[in-house]
């Protein structure tokens, strides 16, 4: 990025705070190479956190993945530091202690009256203003925020963090540290919730909100967004592992931090949940029961279904262009009209893909919405939404063509936007909201996104795949149906749908 290099391995990193996280960070400076000193204000746990970290490094050589002598030479540099005033030498401070804005300061405050001018300090925060924790500091241009993600020795992500007064060689000097610890960090400015816990809101919201229109229950939301969307876990079964009281205070905190803006805005369905106690794993029940003898939900899906023997393609499928060529492989002849963007069925009813639109507004229409897929070749599930109009017919003939697919059909209520489309497209507006807001680069975005929530794709890979045109229709459809200001799309979204639609008319003129 610049000549600024990372701190040298010779010189001492500190952590203060050693819980889960702290220690974790201290592991990762000290197999990069560095002396690294802990410092608890419990006293004693200091001393148990060393010895923590020792026994991980014992199973790493166990495991083969580190050198009997790189382990010794790494517990060699390990040290425990009873008093702040024991830090002195440090080159860099992490802090990762309780998540309370004026502990965390008078920590700072200290630590700038102990450490030289040059230290870099930084915050582990998740949830706080870094610019609010530098705020008393003497020297704030030296202060960053140097998120890591939990488990810290194995995940790559970490959101360097510049707050309003971080000077932009410390920003970038961290960057570098991480980068030479073998992490993958990413640049943001200092918002709420940072890259990660910021854009990662609608794949919950948009989920609850679902369950909470009476579109579908959670395992079948779960199975569309997994087998269909392509994400690792499905958001219910997710905040189960992650906690619901946790998951639902992040979302909360965000929601304030932003002012209550509607597009944050938290679920009353997972209110309700947290207050019943049931806050997933930890408590033997969330979403789903756990525990011996627990017996979990099933997606619905839809029983066998004979195939139509024809469809008739009417112009251009978009994303979902690659069903065409999975229909012929499957035996089943297309033929082909030059306008619209739909597939008609042998009885005379429609697909379409979802647009935000639901099928009741459409009047007697004969038509089925089919779910966005990240990949519909690899997509093992597909979501197909009707309304009471639509025949049984309709709905059988296109159960039959997805299933000769060799996918699992799963019908929903008629929802605007369905599942994964509407979960997309919200994910799309936030991020380019955030671009346009220099919160974080395009590229920092979809990075911290696939690396730091294993999305399959970050959220401006799936603009490109979806298109920002259709990104902005269906959002301003959902905006007809909840005129709250939650589903307006952004002006980046609104302006990068204008030049879409101009070089489509710029590329059919020539």
């Amino acid at each position: 990025m610049t000549d600024i290099e990372a701190i040298e391995p010779r010189r001492t990193v500190a952590v203060v705070g050693t819980g889960t996280m702290g220690q974790g960070i201290a592991q990762v400076a000290l197999v990069a190479g560095h002396p690294v000193r802990l410092h608890d204000t419990v006293p004693g746990r200091a001393r148990d956190a060393a010895a923590a970290i020792t026994g991980r490094l014992d199973r790493l050589v166990e495991k083969g993945r580190l050198a009997p002598r790189e382990r010794d030479a790494a517990v060699a540099r390990l040290h425990e530091a009873d008093r702040l005033a024991d830090l002195s030498d440090a080159a860099l401070v992490v802090e990762a202690i309780v998540e309370r804005l004026e502990v965390k300061q008078r920590l700072f405050a200290e630590l700038e009256e102990t450490v030289a001018d040059d230290c870099l300090l930084a915050t582990n925060t998740s949830s706080l203003s870094v610019t609010a924790i530098a705020g008393a500091l003497r020297l704030p241009g030296r202060f960053v925020g140097l998120h890591f993600f939990n488990p810290a020795p194995l995940l790559p992500l970490v959101e360097v963090v510049s707050g309003f007064a971080t000077d932009e060689t410390a920003a970038t000097r961290a960057y570098a540290t991480a980068e030479a610890w073998g992490k993958t960090p990413v640049r943001c400015a200092d918002t709420p919730g940072f890259i990660v816990n910021r854009l990662a809101r609608p794949f919950y919201a948009e989920a609850l909100r679902v369950y909470e229109e009476r579109g579908a229950d959670p395992a079948t939301i779960d199975a569309v967004l997994r087998e269909s969307g392509g994400f690792r876990m499905g958001p219910f079964e997710l905040t189960d592992l992650i906690g619901q009281d946790v998951n639902e205070a992040v979302t909360r905190s965000v929601w304030e931090a932003f002012h209550q803006d509607p597009k944050f805005t938290p679920s009353l369905a997972q209110r309700r949940l947290v207050e019943s106690g049931r806050l997933g794993r930890k408590t033997g029940r969330g979403w789903y029961p756990y525990g011996e003898g627990a017996d979990r939900p099933c997606a619905r899906t839809e029983p066998p279904a004979p195939a139509p023997a024809s469809v008739t393609l009417h112009g251009h499928l978009g994303h979902a262009q690659a069903l065409v060529g999975l229909m012929e492989e499957a035996g089943i002849t297309v033929r082909r009209r030059r306008r619209g963007a739909r597939i008609t069925l042998p009885g005379g009813g429609e697909l379409r893909l979802a647009d935000g639109r639901t099928v009741f507004e459409r009047g007697g229409e004969e038509i089925v919405y089919f779910d966005l897929a990240h990949d519909y070749t690899t997509a093992t599930r597909i979501a197909l939404a009707t309304a009471a109009t639509t025949s049984p017919e309709t709905l059988q003939e296109a159960v039959g063509l997805f299933q000769a697919l060799g996918k699992d059909v799963t019908v929903i209520g008629d929802v605007p936007g369905m599942i994964v489309a509407r979960t997309v497209a919200m994910l799309v507006d936030l991020a380019v909201d955030a671009v346009e807001r220099g919160v974080a680069s395009a590229d920092d975005v979809d990075t911290a996104m696939r690396l730091g929530v294993n999305y399959p794709a970050g959220p401006m890979e799936w603009a490109a795949k979806f298109g920002y045109r259709a990104v902005a229709g269906l959002l301003r459809a959902m905006h007809e149906h909840h005129p709250t200001g939650r589903y307006a799309p952004c002006l980046g979204v609104l302006r990068r749908a204008c030049e879409d639609e101009t070089a489509m008319k710029d590329q059919g003129s020539r």
